[in-house]
């Protein structure tokens, strides 16, 4: 493994770049999965800038500033990685209109970031670093930093966020047999039931109980500031404030004057509204403790978020569906079993609505019924509209920017949710208006590989496995012979016909077949199948 001396993708093997420290694992995995893999860590932004066209993927960490700029000269880039949570430093706006997908790794270091916050605690409780340091610099200071400390138990820990940091957290707290009270407005009631934990309906509860108060939030324009003055003041005299999350939740300036007046007793810190740094309001005082962003900084930590952004990536270079993609709709695994056996059914019913559609279809409503109706279906409705637009548009199009493409083009879809469904475990209907009234396909899958069927065309039931090449024919009611004339122009064609579905029929309306062809049939061979069968219509498609 070397840095990329040439250009292009050579012998179509994709390529990778590393463009930050990454375990060597990552880096393995990537290459026994076919990829070119280099390692730039020494470029600079001109030299990213220069060479980002020659990679389809692009794997980085905290440093490097993916911005609009290097997405637009990245003609080939097809994903970014970061190994890490936040994606704060990649313009995800920009890589989606490109179809960029970004994906991350949020699970990497959940465990390292809580038993830092424990650690923390744990050394602002009892001024471990201060004595540490003046130890080891000549003085004994027990007096001093004796006095004062405290013990866990039996103190309120107040968390405010209880995602799975903030869980894993709350889980060693209470093995600490401290009492744990948290706030996070976005989990119900019966989860912290769940978990022996105390809700606070709001943070003035925290901030009236807690003695340590820990925030595990995730950093935006609603969460930036929002432990201020106005919080600390509310806080029982003595407090101990722990942040491990993202610099800038809590207010430095503010959290400087609490522990100014003595509002707070000690304080740990770990990350900084900018980094890397040396200055903060809060590097002054005695009782803070303070590290540089050390909360994912384990050997476990790393391997894993180098692994888990090389599968992701991966994953995307291979045309399949990434979990921890962060701009298309997030299915959480135990969901993703449910939802993605019907992702390429998806597509293709979006394929077959709008071929066999008599107009340009503008809208639809897609109906999920049975166990998938209970989903979020989000990424479902994509990969509908990814079908109906492919080939449509001029580049690219996938479930990261088919939603912007499809608002461009005025194409909408709502969702229709049914819990129960008659005939299959699960059917997913596509809906659209054409000139003859509403046009319906619908599909389901069978068995334990998921096969696709096309169950549903015309408001007709049909039973027919998709292939590349299909034709769909509507033909007066009862007229003997119809099908061998169609199959005496197929044969004239060339063209073997593999399988066969025929409607079951309906009074004064029109016979449906659904073939599958070896071969792309023409529109004049469409045209003369139409005329000998003397059939009402007939539509070609291509999956």
């Amino acid at each position: 493994m070397a840095e990329q001396t040439t250009g292009g993708t050579a012998g179509g093997v994709k390529r990778v770049l590393i463009k930050e420290k990454l375990a060597p694992e990552g880096i393995k995995y990537l290459e026994e999965q076919g990829f070119a893999v280099d390692v730039g860590t020494e470029w600079d932004a001109d030299e990213l800038l220069a060479r980002i066209k020659d990679y389809h993927g692009l794997i980085i960490r905290s440093a490097t500033k993916v911005t609009a700029e290097v997405i637009a000269a990245a003609d080939n880039l097809q994903v970014v990685g970061r190994a890490g949570v936040g994606v704060d430093n990649v313009d995800v706006k920009a890589a989606t209109r490109r179809g960029i997908t970004v994906v991350n790794a949020p699970q990497s270091n959940v465990l390292s970031a809580a038993e830092h916050t424990i650690a923390l605690m744990m050394a602002c409780a009892r001024n471990i670093p201060q004595a540490h340091a003046d130890l080891k610099a000549g003085k004994w200071e027990k007096a001093k930093w004796g006095k004062g400390g405290v013990e866990l138990q039996e103190k309120v820990l107040g968390i405010i966020g209880l995602g799975r940091i903030g869980f894993l957290v709350a889980e060693r707290a209470r093995g600490l047999k401290m009492k744990v009270i948290a706030y996070d407005p976005y989990v119900p009631a019966e989860r912290f039931h769940e978990l022996g934990l105390e809700r606070a309906d709001s943070p003035d509860r925290i901030y009236r109980e807690a003695d340590f108060i820990t925030v595990h939030l995730p950093k935006n324009a609603e969460t930036i500031g929002f432990v201020d003055d106005a919080a600390f003041a509310q806080m029982k005299d003595g407090v101990r404030v722990i942040n491990v999350a993202r610099g800038g939740i809590i207010d430095e300036e503010a959290w400087a004057r609490a522990v100014e007046s003595g509002k707070v007793a000690a304080s740990a810190v770990d990350v900084y509204p900018k980094e890397p740094t040396t200055e903060c309001p809060l590097f002054k005082y005695e009782s803070v403790v303070s590290t540089p962003h050390l909360g994912a900084s384990t050997v476990e930590a790393q391997l894993r978020a180098g692994m888990q952004v090389a599968e992701q990536v991966a994953l995307v270079l291979k045309g399949q569906f990434a979990p921890n993609a962060v701009n298309i709709p997030l299915v959480p695994g135990e969901e993703a079993d449910e939802l993605m056996p019907y992702l390429a059914l998806c597509e293709m019913l979006g394929k077959l609505v709008v071929q066999v559609a008599d107009e340009p279809v503008d809208a639809v409503d897609i109906t999920y019924e049975g166990v998938i109706g209970r989903y979020d279906t989000r990424i479902l409705t994509l990969a509908v509209l990814q079908g109906m637009l492919a080939d449509k548009v001029e580049g690219p199009v996938n479930a990261v920017n088919v939603a912007a493409i499809a608002e461009e083009r005025g194409l909408s879809a709502r969702e229709i949710k049914k819990p129960a469904a008659v005939d299959f475990l699960n059917v997913i209907t596509v809906s659209a208006r054409d000139a003859g009234g509403v046009l319906d396909v619908a599909g389901t899958t069978l068995g334990p590989a998921h096969r696709p069927r096309f169950v549903g065309i015309y408001g007709h039931d049909i039973d027919i496995e998709p292939t590349r090449h299909m034709v769909f024919l509507r033909a007066p009611a009862q007229v003997p012979g119809t099908f061998g004339k169609i199959g005496t122009k197929m044969g004239e064609f060339g063209i073997n016909i593999s399988q066969v579905t025929v409607a079951p029929s309906r009074p004064g309306e029109p016979e449906v077949m659904g073939l599958a062809v070896s071969a792309p049939v023409s529109d004049d061979q469409l045209a003369q199948i139409v005329a000998a069968a003397e059939l009402l219509d007939a539509k070609r498609v291509t999956l």
